[in-house]
């Protein structure tokens, strides 16, 4: 078997997965082929994305779609951009119906033979607390993070989460629009040249 039906036939979450609010059994959402130009590490999936099993299938896709200036299309060509979350399945909610944190047992079996598949990708773009954390090694917050993106820039952009619920930081933040979508839509278009 290959890494990608490894990580697809993975159940090891599945007593955790059912100990949850939602009861839900594994659906790894595995996005990544080849060598691609850019690499999206986000955090996990959603109950919207574990239902269609495809990344970033929501609000929060089409958000972070306008901020990379591309197209469904060009998004979800797996040569180009691999999309490699901290947790490949949807974690679940908890008893109040908040999101819960991906498992790290995920990213302890998986990530780093992922990035080892992967090799060298010219643009890679950390969504979100729990990618900044493992791939910066960072424990500064998300938008002290996002702010010093130039010093990770050009190669890498820490973003924050393209949820909805993240519309008030954005509200609050007009650099991240202002000065950061600028130069980050300008290196993707660069590295998918």
């Amino acid at each position: 078997m290959n890494l990608k039906t490894d990580i697809q036939n993975c159940r090891i979450c599945a007593e955790r997965f059912a100990a949850t609010a939602t009861r839900h059994a594994p659906r790894p959402v595995v996005w990544f082929e080849g060598t691609p130009r850019i690499l999206i590490a986000g955090q996990a999936p959603g109950l919207r994305v574990h239902e269609a099993g495809k990344p970033f299938w929501d609000r929060s896709g089409d958000r972070l779609r306008d901020w990379l200036g591309l197209d469904a299309t060009t998004f979800y060509d797996r040569a180009q951009v691999a999309i490699v979350p901290m947790a490949f399945c949807f974690p679940g909610y908890d008893a109040g119906g908040s999101d819960l944190p991906p498992p790290p047992i995920c990213r302890q079996t998986w990530h780093d033979r992922v990035m080892a598949e992967l090799g060298e990708v010219p643009l890679t773009l950390l969504v979100g607390g729990y990618a900044h954390r493992w791939h910066l090694g960072t424990k500064a917050n998300v938008t002290a993070t996002v702010q010093g993106w130039r010093a990770h820039a050009p190669r890498v952009f820490p973003l924050p989460h393209p949820s909805w619920r993240n519309t008030a930081w954005l509200k609050k933040n007009p650099w991240f629009a202002d000065d950061l979508l600028p130069a980050l839509q300008a290196r993707v278009k660069d590295a998918l040249q």
